[in-house]
């Protein structure tokens, strides 16, 4: 017999089955022991209905599914707040076919949309990593635990990461060659390239093999015995992992990837676009696309050759991207070295990526925050249930279904009016985390709404919530002390992550798709969020200050001539938080957590008018920061990537000289002269999206789909595969000729349309403010008058 053991280890995949004798639940864990698969037998799936729908519901299943019910001590959240049954099937499938009777039936079934093992970790407030008691039995690499416990534990984990990208034929569609970039704390970096080939490989990490089905099957057994944790890489699921498993298809032989030679499990959504979703049991596999979007990094583009040369400073080793498929195919008929360099270059790439932006540590610090996959996507909306349901079900409650996804949410962030101007001495004063701090200070919470209890804070929209039972102000209160832990303690991917996580929540309850989704919830946020910016204005104001402008949650506040201001704004923020704190608790007997900051001091600040209009901007401004002469931009050109690089360059050092008291007329010829000479044409390239499909546009055609159509042209005409079929970014220049895809250009360019409508524009926004313009500077004529 088996010793009772217990290991504690990261969550790494979790996949339901059906057995024989029911459905089994499966985890798999890294540990300090190794990988461990645990596996929970005979787990029904459950929903919930109101007691009085058990005739019908009886009526409906009893002669289709094996079920059964039983009475629990839960009741529903609306409708009166009436008890409810548990139904409990022998698999997620059997309640899907019930959900769908009931569904058809007019019957609501609460929870039902819960994941089996999302539900057994949360209930067990087990939330990405896991202490796992049991018998273990030792096999091929990893241990196995039948029917163990599960309870929460704390753990930190060393991870193996193997960074995969692939290289293909576009001729033949096969595999050519395949890269790994394996590093870990455990052991020393590995780096490998198995391709098709014969003779000796020149390169001591390059492996030849004789056709696509032996690289296929080498490249298995010898990542199996790696056996890594993590699997990385740039559009890996949809492309890499997908094209490994099409071709093996096609060879009629397993693509076993995951552990204990387990298959991928697929899932392909269309929702206006395809989205593949791989499941590879005892892995992690995380894109780097989408995780560092996740950790709401921004690039102008996502592409790897961009981001490398953003955040590493270098890119791939090709670059033309229309020859690429061709250069490739070259080089592995006559330079075979190259293309193993080549492809495991971009694995080192996407590996110093993540070393570079923590983005392991992010998705693990977000796992063991909010309980989902380290690679689920997005994933708000199901981070607050995992979070707040199993805390209701305690309170006697079950959660609400969705009643209709397409209500309206509630007002977004408030406004002031700017005053327009080039300022001296303007600070912005900001609302630590607004929202999470609103929630928590006004008791904002679904159950403190509905909760029947004398003693209540007022909302909005006839809201109110109970100061004695709450549940989200408490779980921000956890959050925002772990955030100072961390930020003390300077672990920066975990502050990133709870930050994230807490600014969340206000949008998951402005959510229409949300179950506690409510006008009420969010207009208790949004609006309070409103009165206290207003009231702050006022407040700051009738200490001598003039406020110019104000956004969500920030005052931008014209210091008075000879202040300091290092002093007078320190001194502006305690009284703020005084008042409030004193505010609040003689008015609603609250504890209050707003906490106004003093964030930046500009020395020079220019808010621009709206065009046409004597009233400033609003969330478009630029300023100066104090001692470090560094600019901020915010929503102009110069940040936005749909202007040329000619234009955010102008715009950037036009500030500066504007800021530094330096002449502007012979900057802005000097430029000009310069466009129209032709000698900076490499900085007139525009950059825009397309969000549909090129077919879907048929009125009002932009130039940029006009440029993407006359590329589709030119690459059909070469043999080349579509490249804008479902949207995506193109580059093109504007030419006498009308608008023309950037790579593929033949005519002259138009000046004039980069003069008039990319330089006048950056430049009369400063010069209205001296009554002048870029036309009337760069005027040629002589004024004989």
């Amino acid at each position: 017999m088996n010793q009772q053991r217990s290991v504690t280890g990261l969550i790494l995949s979790r996949q339901w089955h059906d057995r024989d004798d029911g459905q089994s639940l499966v985890y798999w864990l890294s540990t300090d022991q190794g990988p461990v698969r645990a596996e929970v037998v005979q787990q029904e799936s459950i929903f919930f209905i109101g007691s009085e729908d058990l005739p019908r519901v009886k009526k409906l299943l009893d002669p289709q599914l094996q079920w059964r019910y039983e009475a629990l001590s839960l009741k529903t959240f609306h409708h009166g707040q009436q008890p409810v049954l548990g139904c409990y099937f022998v698999s997620q499938r059997e309640l899907g076919i019930a959900r769908s009777l009931l569904d058809d039936a007019g019957v609501r079934c609460f929870e039902a949309d819960i994941r089996p093992t999302d539900r057994f970790l949360m209930e067990r407030f087990v939330k990405g990593t896991a202490e796992v008691a049991g018998e273990p039995v030792a096999e091929d690499g990893y241990h196995n635990f039948m029917s163990p416990r599960f309870k929460p534990a704390s753990y930190s984990p060393s991870l193996t990461v193997a960074s995969l990208d692939i290289e293909t034929s576009i001729t033949h569609k096969h595999v050519l060659s395949i890269a790994v970039h394996i590093v870990s704390e455990k052991r020393e970096e590995v780096r490998k390239v198995f391709m098709i080939g014969s003779g000796a490989a020149p390169l001591p990490y390059l492996e030849y093999v004789a056709d696509e089905p032996a690289l296929l099957s080498r490249f298995q057994a010898w990542f199996a015995a790696e056996d890594p944790d993590v699997v990385i890489g740039w559009s890996i699921v949809g492309f890499d992992l997908r094209y490994l498993q099409d071709r093996c298809d096609v060879h009629g032989m397993p693509f076993n990837f995951g552990r204990g030679k387990a298959p991928i499990s697929w899932r392909v959504v269309e929702r206006g676009s395809e989205r593949v979703y791989a499941v590879v049991p005892g892995r992690v596999v995380l894109d780097g696309i989408e995780l560092l979007r996740t950790a709401t990094y921004s690039f102008e583009s996502f592409s790897l050759e961009n981001v490398a040369r953003e955040l590493l400073g270098r890119g791939k080793l090709v670059h033309d991207v229309d020859a690429r498929a061709f250069e490739i195919e070259q080089m592995f008929e006559d330079d075979k070295q190259s293309l193993a360099e080549y492809n495991l270059e971009d694995c080192v790439l996407v590996s110093e990526i993540f070393a570079e932006t923590n983005l392991l540590e992010f998705a693990i610090e977000r796992s063991q925050l909010t309980g989902l996959e380290m690679e689920r996507q997005g994933g708000s909306v199901a981070a607050f249930d995992f979070l707040y349901l199993p805390r209701l079900h305690r309170e006697g409650f079950v959660a609400p279904v969705v009643e209709d996804a397409s209500q309206a949410g509630g007002p977004g962030g408030y406004v002031l009016d700017s005053e327009a101007g080039l300022f001296n001495d303007v600070i912005v004063m900001d609302f630590k985390s607004l929202y999470p701090s609103i929630i928590r200070t006004f008791l904002v919470d679904p159950l403190a709404m509905v909760a029947g209890d004398d003693a209540r804070v007022p909302g909005f929209l006839d809201a109110s919530f109970s100061k004695r039972r709450n549940l989200l102000p408490r779980i921000i209160e956890e959050l925002w002390s772990a955030r100072d832990a961390a930020k003390k303690a300077k672990r920066g991917a975990e502050s990133q992550a709870i930050k994230i996580i807490m600014n969340s929540f206000y949008g998951v309850l402005g959510t229409p798709g949300c179950r506690f989704f409510d006008p009420r919830l969010v207009s208790s946020i949004t609006l309070r969020g409103h009165e206290i910016l207003t009231t702050t204005r006022d407040l700051i104001e009738a200490q001598g200050y003039k406020v110019i402008y104000g956004d969500t949650d920030s005052v931008f506040v014209l210091m008075n001539p000879g202040d300091d201001v290092a002093a007078s704004g320190s001194a502006l923020v305690q009284h703020m938080n005084t008042w409030w704190r004193n505010h609040l608790a003689e008015s609603y007997d609250i504890e209050s957590f707003l906490e106004l900051e003093f964030e930046t001091h500009f020395t020079r600040f220019l808010m621009p008018r709206i065009r046409g209009s004597e009233k400033g901007s609003k969330k478009r401004y630029a300023g100066m920061i104090a001692g470090t002469n560094e600019l901020v931009f915010k929503g102009l050109e110069s940040v936005r990537s749909d202007w040329t690089p000619l234009a955010r360059e102008f715009q950037q050092e036009l500030y500066r000289r504007l800021f530094h008291d330096e002449p502007l007329d012979t900057y802005i010829r000097d430029v000009v002269e310069t466009v129209r000479s032709g000698e900076c044409d490499d900085k007139l390239v525009l950059r825009r999206r397309l969000r549909r499909s090129l077919s879907d546009y048929t009125k009002n055609v932009p130039p940029h789909v006009r440029a993407a159509r006359t590329a589709e042209e030119i690459r059909a005409a070469r043999g080349l595969a579509p490249a804008y079929k479902h949207g995506g970014w193109i580059e093109y220049v504007m030419t006498v000729a009308g608008p023309e895809p950037q790579r593929y250009s033949e005519s002259a360019f138009d000046y004039d349309f980069y003069i008039d409508r990319q330089l006048a524009p950056i430049a009369d926004a400063v010069l209205v403010f001296r009554d002048t313009s870029l036309a009337s500077i760069t005027d040629k004529q002589l004024d004989l008058f």
